[in-house]
């Protein structure tokens, strides 16, 4: 074969593009499917759940993001910008979660494989130097070779070694439980992440304030706020319906909550609830919905009455709770069309007290319960703006209303229950009672069974992970040159155990007395029969 000489200061010609791209593409791969890679990768995303613990989130809380924006007018904008008030649909989020599902993937399923193969093969042959070993010692016995391997054999049967046995020697292995643990934990993982991202996906939770004597439906249309997974529609929705009967709040002598129930009665629309009670931490559960009682309040009553007879009687509004400890509230009532015009709608807000106390013309509330119900009302005439387009709290007013002259203020009173105060045009609002509320709210995660059988999986594969050892025993016979018996050669060799060398000694010791039972009894001398 002739060789062509390359012309002077011609290079070697460089592999094609294709190639060098599947071999970056390759390297690539083999960086992320690493496990050092999945285990920083799970450290981003824990770190990256920090600032969804420490800032509100739109999707739990709109009115608290917007207090936080109002509090930190120059900070908020810029933590906006980098999605931290809505860190766990965050594009920089999904990415670490999408990355850390990819390696996880890429680095357990290879494993996987590989641990089935190991599964089905035998025992690796002994190594040649057995007394190299760091746990390893020598037996003698005056069993034969065969026969002192087959006390090996048995024993290690008992204690649960596949067992190997080729001419003159022995392997055996246990603790293949020990890698499937580690795969099942880092499996359950993977799953675990599925059930979450499914959740995430398909469900859905909106939450609500519903007074004693009324209800709502599962529409979002209903909910004060909702959260739902950008593959559910309005069409996706449990058709469903949840009244509420009666709120019960017991409290201790010093005031601390004892125990919250609500009596409701839920069911398809149009069908006749069924009743049941929940707690704070006994939520009803059906089929893939959850109801959950998450808080109370109290909702005042009144009647508002026009001097041409008007009237609008028994009109409750829950008042959020701003003290926890007394359950101080502050609300609104809004009235659009009670007024002769555009112009002349009907608004209050104020404060309701459950046990009122006056003090410097201020109300206070001193006691949770309600012992002596009282409210202080600021009622305002006037353009409420509702049909502006602008969307409003329906637990406030709106203040550029009142800024820009559009709601006037008419008066000002404390109320007890039967009380009213009469307005300039002849316009009377009095306070008749009050009601409790709830506030309820209907979750719905399809991944919720699947996230927790992945859990308990992952719990089992971890145990297997720290409880189980993988164990190797080998033994070799040979002919004991001092004598007619055998020397045993014994060596282990223990992975992930400190206690490899007490393990072996037990195993020596029990193998050493298996062998002296089987060995056959002395026989006595001869001695000279008398004559």
């Amino acid at each position: 074969m002739t060789v062509l000489d390359r012309p002077a200061g011609v290079s070697a010609p460089g592999p094609a593009a294709p190639r060098r791209v599947a071999g970056l593409l390759l390297r690539w791969w083999r960086r992320l499917t690493a496990m050092r890679t999945a285990i920083v990768l799970l450290f981003l995303l824990a770190l990256a759940a920090v600032p969804g613990s420490l800032l509100p989130q739109r999707s739990l809380s709109q009115n608290k993001v917007s207090q936080y924006f109002a509090e930190h007018p120059s900070l908020a904008p810029v933590l906006d910008r980098f999605y931290l008030f809505d860190v766990f649909s965050s594009p920089w989020f999904a990415a670490v979660y999408l990355l850390l599902f990819i390696s996880l993937i890429g680095c357990v399923l290879p494993r996987a494989l590989e641990h089935v193969r190991a599964l089905r093969a035998a025992p690796p042959p002994a190594p040649r130097h057995l007394l190299r070993l760091p746990d390893s010692g020598n037996l003698t016995t005056p069993l034969q070779a065969g026969k002192a391997l087959d006390v090996v054999e048995e024993e290690l049967r008992v204690r649960r070694f596949r067992v190997v046995r080729t001419d003159g020697e022995l392997s055996a292995e246990k603790g293949y439980l020990k890698e499937t643990g580690n795969l099942l934990f880092h499996l359950s993982l993977v799953a675990l992440l599925l059930g979450l991202a499914g959740g995430k996906l398909w469900g859905y939770e909106g939450s609500i304030l519903v007074t004693e004597g009324q209800g709502f439906c599962n529409s979002f249309q209903q909910y004060d706020t909702y959260r739902n997974g950008p593959l559910v529609d309005s069409a996706d929705l449990t058709p469903l319906c949840v009244d509420l009967d009666q709120f019960t709040a017991e409290y201790e002598e010093n005031l601390t909550a004892a125990s919250f129930t609500a009596d409701i009665r839920y069911g398809a629309p149009g069908e006749d609830g069924r009743p049941v009670t929940i707690g704070i931490n006994e939520p009803l559960r059906l089929d893939g919905d959850r109801i959950y009682l998450t808080g109370h309040g109290y909702s005042p009553t009144f009647s508002v009455t026009k001097p041409d007879g008007t009237a609008i009687t028994d009109v409750s509004v829950p008042f959020l709770p701003q003290d926890n400890s007394t359950f101080g509230s502050q609300g609104a009532l809004k009235l659009p069309d009670l007024g002769g015009g555009r112009d002349d709608q009907l608004a209050l807000e104020g404060f309701f007290a459950p046990t009122g106390l006056v003090q410097n013309n201020i109300l206070t509330s001193v006691d949770p319960r309600p012992l002596a119900p009282q409210v202080a009302v600021v009622i305002y005439q006037g353009y409420l703006g509702l049909d502006s387009g602008i969307p409003q709290s329906v637990y406030s007013l709106d203040a550029s209303q009142i800024d820009r002259g559009r709601l006037n203020r008419v008066a000002a009173a404390n109320l007890e229950i039967g009380e009213s105060t009469t307005l300039p045009d002849g316009t009377t609002v009095a306070l008749t009672g009050y009601r409790e509320f709830a506030a309820l709210q209907l979750s719905h995660d399809p991944g919720q069974v699947w996230v927790l059988v992945s859990a308990i999986s992952l719990l089992t594969g971890l145990l297997g992970m720290l409880l189980l050892r993988r164990e190797r025993v080998f033994a070799r016979v040979a002919a004991d040159p001092g004598g007619g018996g055998t020397v045993l050669t014994l060596a282990s060799l223990t992975r992930g155990s400190g206690e490899s060398a007490p393990r072996f000694a037990a195993l020596t010791d029990h193998l050493d007395d298996a062998l002296a039972a089987r060995a056959p009894a002395p026989q006595p001398e001869d001695r000279p029969r008398d004559r």
